[in-house]
């Protein structure tokens, strides 16, 4: 009998987009199970904390049975490996977005080389969306709902009146 495939899709979801969402639900396609790894990110200054960012994954992730989401902090390849991973999603928006990628892969083709990264693009009316972009253009009073689910929406609006 065959194991499960399990894929990762590890990132720190500052907040999570509808690019991401879209990656999360065309991976539920191709594998039995996606892991979404939510990172502590020590190395960033995130705009959400590690429960806001958890909480969020979870509410825009609810409907998918097979998605499971999780914490983790220090090297992507141990939590991969904890989770049983044996697939690592990871979106790829632009030629920029794929150097760095496929910097990263190699080197984690080096850890863990029972582990296979697989390059995802988002859908076109997605290419443009990033959570940088997401976090700026709220703080600096613009409109992002089309690139966020309602409930992040709501959660990017708190946060833009708290620094106001």
């Amino acid at each position: 009998m065959r194991q499960p495939v399990i894929a990762v899709y590890p990132g720190t979801f500052d907040p999570i987009t509808l690019g991401h969402l879209d990656l999360v639900q065309r991976a539920c396609f191709l594998f039995d199970q996606v892991v979404v790894g939510v990172a502590m990110a020590h190395h960033k200054k995130t705009l959400f904390n590690l429960d806001e960012r958890l909480e969020m994954v979870r509410e825009a992730t609810a409907k998918l049975a097979m998605v499971r989401v999780a914490p983790f902090e220090g090297l992507v390849r141990d939590f991969v490996r904890a989770q049983g991973g044996v697939v690592m999603v990871r979106g790829v928006r632009s030629v920029s977005d794929f150097d760095y990628e496929q910097q990263l892969a190699g080197m984690n083709r080096h850890l863990m080389p029972e582990v296979e990264t697989i390059f995802m693009a988002p859908s076109a009316s997605q290419q443009h969306t990033s959570s940088t972009l997401v976090r700026e253009i709220t703080l600096l009073g613009g409109e992002v709902e089309p690139w966020v689910t309602p409930e992040v929406l709501r959660r990017l609006m708190a946060k833009k009146q708290a620094a106001t």
